[in-house]
Order: C-alpha cells, then structure tokens, then sequence
C-alpha cells in the first residue's frame, strides 16, 4: 500500500497553484464545486509526478512535461477506479494549470491539448413511470411541516414535470413569474443564455397559485418566485433534499431525483406521440442528438412491457 505524502510539490509550484486558483475564483467566476474538483485532481497529479520522480514534483517538471507523462497518470488513476468523466475532468483542470502557467512563460501546454479526454459512456436518462411522476407532484409537499413550504414544494416539483424545466431554470424564475393565471406558455432562459417557450397546464397554474397565497413573503420581479424558509432564494439542495425524503415515503427508487421529473415529462411527451422536434424545443436541447437519448429510453420501455405481455415472450421465459 503507498504511503500518504505530506510535501508533493515544491513551495514555488505550490505559489502558483494558489494563484491559479485564486484566478478561477475571482476573476473567472468559478463554481466552489469545480474549483475543490480542479483543486484535487491537480494535487493527484503532483502526487504522481512525486511518486514518478522519487521528490517533491518542480516547476522544471511541468515545464518540461509530455504526452507519456500525461498517459501514465491517467492509465494510474484508471486503475485506482476513476471513470471516464473523472478522469476527463481532471485533464480539463490539468490543461487549465499549465495553460495559467504558459501565459507566463513558465510552461507549455501543447501535450495537454493533444491529449484526447476518455470517452465517456452515454448515460440514458431513467424516468420514472407515469404514476410515480404524478404521485411525486400530488404528494410533494407531504412531508413539510409548514403548509406553506408544503406548496413550494409542490409547485416546484409540478414546474419540473409539468413544464420539463431544470431545478436552476425553475429557480431562477422571478417573482412576478406565472402571476397571470389564463397565461398558455412562460418565456424560460435555460443553458447558455437560450430562451424558449413552455406550456403551462391549468395544474402547473393551480400548484404556482396555492403557493402564492400561502408565502409569507413579497414575490416580486425585482426577487425570486421561490424562497427558502428564511425569505431568501431556494436552493437546489434543498429541493434534492425534499425529493429525497419523498422518495423514502413513496418507496421509489434512487434514481428518483428532481432531474428525473424533467427525463420524465421528455419521455412521457414522446410516448405519446410527441415528435423529437417538439420535445427538442420544449426542453431546450441545442442539439437534436441530446434529445434522441429519449428515443433509446423509450425503445426500451416498449421492449420490457413486450417481453411482459407478448404471449411467446411469456413462453419463452
């Protein structure tokens, strides 16, 4: 078993490591997630090198780094057990330090950028039945102890099946949002600034509206629609956290999460007959390749109730 090494890197290398993360910090507006990301992966790589070299890993070491190097830290961290995303996360943190570094003319970050990130497999989407998804909305506010939270919850999670929405897009939504109850549709900024129009169904109106009543605090444009217990923004943790404990109430699966309430109003729309196209549009997808995963989710589903009620699939079996 190796030994945990204390000192990985020299006090210079470790200098520009601060800065570089200060960088994405202040000045790139990094997120706290990706930065303690980044911030792990590199110190593995270090550690490696440390490792490789028999001492501390140096400035000389990245500056004179090449594709080899690079390979044989990604074929160790594989063998660790880290996942194509893994590790194609952290060559993007690695390329970043040593670009930081190129732009001082301490480093080159050429082998970095012929690196080719692993390729990771595509996850389908898991939706859940169209009775889970409607027993998620009827019941979310259950378990809530005020009745007013009782009905954010629900009209979250009724935003998120109902309209297809992310829990950041229904966050994000100000405090003047849905207040027209005859309204068919709601201008919605998703991924990279892109706006689109979604439906609003009369239940999608009836959740919004019984939270309205109920909230003890101002919803206007110039403020969020949706607040935490104290009056500020509602945080997506705490809308996992109440999916989370409905999901023990109801007796659903893991992949029960608030994302799966938008894969579900996808794939309930297409075995309905809704075209790609639409459902495209609907979920805000740049491209028609994301959408298509739902076609595979879909295939499957028909598969399984065939295996279920064709009488020579019951047969074989």
């Amino acid at each position: 078993m190796n030994q945990p090494i204390l000192v990985h890197a020299t006090p210079a290398l470790l200098r520009h490591k601060e800065t570089w993360l200060t960088v994405l910090r202040e000045e790139r507006r990094t997120s706290a997630n990706t930065l303690e990301a980044y911030e792990r992966d590199l110190r593995q790589f270090l550690i490696f090198l440390t490792r490789h070299h028999a001492r501390p890993a140096a400035m000389e070491d990245l500056a004179d780094l090449r594709p080899t190097d690079l390979r044989a830290f990604l074929a160790a961290r594989r063998r660790e057990g880290a996942g194509a995303r893994t590790l194609g996360r952290g060559l993007a943190g690695l390329r970043s330090f040593l670009r930081h570094l190129e732009r001082q003319g301490l480093a080159s970050s050429a082998g970095a950028k012929a690196m080719r990130a692993p390729k990771a497999p595509k996850s389908l989407p898991r939706p859940l039945s169209v009775a889970d998804a409607l027993s998620v909305a009827e019941d979310a506010g259950a378990l809530a102890l005020e009745p007013w939270i009782a009905a954010r919850d629900t009209a979250v999670l009724t935003l998120l099946y109902g309209c297809g929405l992310r829990i950041s897009e229904a966050l994000d939504l100000a405090g003047d949002a849905l207040a027209d109850p005859q309204a068919r549709s709601m201008a919605v900024t998703g991924k990279g600034g892109k706006a689109r129009l979604v439906p609003l169904l009369p239940a999608v109106h009836a959740a919004v509206s019984q939270y309205r009543r109920l909230c003890p605090y101002a919803l206007g444009a110039d403020g969020p629609l949706f607040r935490g217990a104290r009056g500020g923004p509602l945080r997506p943790q705490i809308v996992q956290r109440s999916m989370q404990a409905l999901r023990g109430a109801l007796g659903l699966p893991e992949t029960a999460t608030p994302h799966a309430l938008r894969h579900s109003f996808a794939t309930h729309l297409l075995a309905a007959g809704g075209d790609l196209r639409t459902i495209q549009d609907l979920l805000g997808h740049a491209s028609l390749s994301t959408t298509q995963g739902y076609t595979a989710v879909d295939a499957a589903r028909l598969l399984t109730q065939y295996d279920d009620a064709h009488p020579r699939a019951r047969r074989r079996a």
